[in-house]
């Protein structure tokens, strides 16, 4: 520490000790004022400028070294000075106060904290300094954290003293109008029954409402600052934009052309997304049949006396493409158009929050909804290019029933797969890296699945770390590591079923700079709004699964 910073330190370390070994804070509460009233009230009658100077000094230096007096004083300030010069004096004592402790917090503990900790601070430095103001105002306006320890950690952060000055100025001016008029109402009381005149009642409410007053402010300023960038259209192509014909999209389309709303649709590849294509309706299908040629099988335990039965795996995956086709009408171009819903088959993107890019045409619309939904996550494995994988979209396309058949993952849909393909005939081998299958349910839970799925005679290889893929001449292989050893595994085909990932790319987001997860799904809130209030994020895009 330099010579600088040791006189500072002494300094506070004797103003902090002398105000609690003294005991100071008795000359600042509302009874030992009740008591001194008279006297303060003729000393700023007959010395105005004095006393308002002493005043302001006092209140100055308390915020300063952050002494846990500033709203009595403050209260204080507008029982003695009225509303408007209390409030003048307050506000300026306290702003300048808290500057005053900024730059001292800054002294001691800024070049320090920076050199051991900038490295994790990068990201809060560049957050700092591109919208630090609205940081700190939303800070001065909803007092979150106490107002000592805003000086504190601002200072310990690259925002500049100037805008750290009026920002505090004018976002804590109708905080600090409030308390200075719950003085003035006190000042007016003659007695304790006083205190609760309608002035006062009015004080205590708009009090009361102050945080909300104040979120509605902060949210009107982070729109403006939001769409400030982006000219709004004079009219609308639509009222509702939708990216992404799936269940989250249709659902959306529906709902909102019965209500009247012009509704654009977009879709780039299959009405019905994932549910109809490629999810919910053909793996139900396959579980049924799967489930039928399983009861034949057991048609003993029933007391039937049954041939084995034989699958017949083109025809089945034909009766499964069937089941989409009956289901499709309802999810078709045909049948949203009659609805009244445009419907547009291109790819689209994102240009602002009011326009979207679909081919060669720009549209508008005042509400956007992203529904563009999950594909299955692909990692980076060394050797899958040499080898013939699937996931749950493409295993559809299969016209021979794998004789050895690997799925990594056991997860949801990799237990489902498994278990009908196991029933059709395959010899299913399920790999993953935790110890049981459906590892994020209770263990009495994973240990029921792992007993069916070994029942089906699936062989669970639980604990099992995938290192790379690899062809040797016809045959296809798998090496893992476990129990710190290779293991060699051979399969015909396998199912990547380690997880999905939000369709987020190519939509123009990165434009907009809308909030992600952790796991890449958009940020919404409790309504499906996206940080854009007015476009809305819904369905497997949005998670949070």
């Amino acid at each position: 520490m330099n010579k600088k910073q040791i006189s500072l330190l002494l300094l506070l370390t004797l103003v902090l000790s002398s105000f609690f070994l003294f005991d100071l804070g008795v000359f600042f509460n509302l009874s030992y004022f009740q008591q001194q009233r008279e006297i303060l009230l003729e000393y700023k009658n007959s010395h105005f400028l004095l006393s308002s100077a002493a005043y302001f000094c006092l209140y100055t230096l308390i915020t300063a070294f952050s002494l846990p007096t500033a709203a009595i004083v403050t209260v204080i300030g507008g029982a003695i000075f009225g509303l408007w010069w209390g409030l003048l004096l307050v506000s300026f004592a306290s702003s300048i106060g808290a500057s005053a402790a900024f730059l001292m917090a800054r002294t001691l503990l800024r070049d320090w904290v920076q050199d051991t900790y900038g490295q994790r601070l990068g990201t809060l430095n560049e957050g700092i300094e591109k919208d630090g103001i609205f940081y700190l105002f939303t800070l001065r306006l909803i007092p979150v954290f106490p107002f000592f320890l805003v000086n504190v950690l601002m200072a310990l952060t690259p925002i500049r003293l100037r805008d750290f000055y009026w920002v505090s100025q004018l976002g804590m001016l109708f905080g600090t109008a409030l308390y200075v008029e719950v003085g003035v109402q006190l000042g007016l009381a003659e007695s304790l029954p006083a205190i609760f005149s309608v002035g006062m009642i009015r004080v205590l409410l708009l009090l009361a409402v102050f945080p909300w007053i104040s979120r509605a402010l902060l949210r009107l300023l982070r729109q403006q600052k939001l769409y400030r960038e982006f000219s709004k259209p004079q009219s609308f192509d639509a009222n509702l934009i939708i990216i992404g014909a799936g269940s989250a999209g249709l659902v959306s389309a529906y709902i909102a052309v019965l209500s009247k709303a012009k509704v654009i649709l977009i879709e780039k590849d299959r009405m019905g997304g994932d549910c109809l294509n490629t999810g919910c309706v053909p793996s139900k299908a396959l579980i049924r049949r799967a489930g039928v040629k399983n009861l034949i099988d057991r048609a003993e335990e029933f007391g039937i006396d049954s041939q084995p039965a034989k699958v017949d795996f083109p025809a089945l995956m034909r009766g499964i493409k069937d089941s989409i086709e009956k289901i499709a009408p309802h999810d078709s171009v045909e049948r949203y158009s009659k609805l009244g819903v445009e419907c547009v088959q291109a790819d689209a993107k994102i240009l602002s929050p009011y326009r979207v890019q679909v081919g060669d045409q720009e549209i508008t619309g005042r509400q956007i909804v992203i529904a563009s939904g999950a594909s299955p996550l692909i990692p980076d494995i060394p050797g899958l290019q040499e080898i013939s994988y699937v996931t749950s979209d493409s295993i559809w396309n299969l016209n021979e029933l794998p004789k050895r058949f690997l799925v990594l993952g056991a997860g949801p849909i990799g237990c489902e797969l498994a278990q009908a393909f196991a029933r059709l005939g395959s010899q299913v081998c399920i790999a993953d890296k935790q110890a049981l299958p459906l590892s994020k349910e209770d263990e009495d839970v994973s240990l029921a699945v792992l007993q069916c799925l070994e029942k089906d005679g699936i062989c669970f290889l639980g604990q099992h770390e995938l290192l790379r893929f690899k062809r040797e001449a016809e045959v296809c292989r798998a090496i893992f590591r476990y129990e710190q050893q290779e293991r060699l595994l051979d399969f015909d085909v396998v199912l990547i079923a380690l997880g999905r990932k939000a369709n987020t790319e190519n939509l123009g987001l990165e434009v907009l700079g809308l909030e992600k997860n952790q796991n890449g799904t958009i940020k919404v809130n409790e309504y499906l709004q996206t940080s854009y209030p007015n476009i809305y994020a819904c369905g497997d895009v949005a998670g949070p699964y």
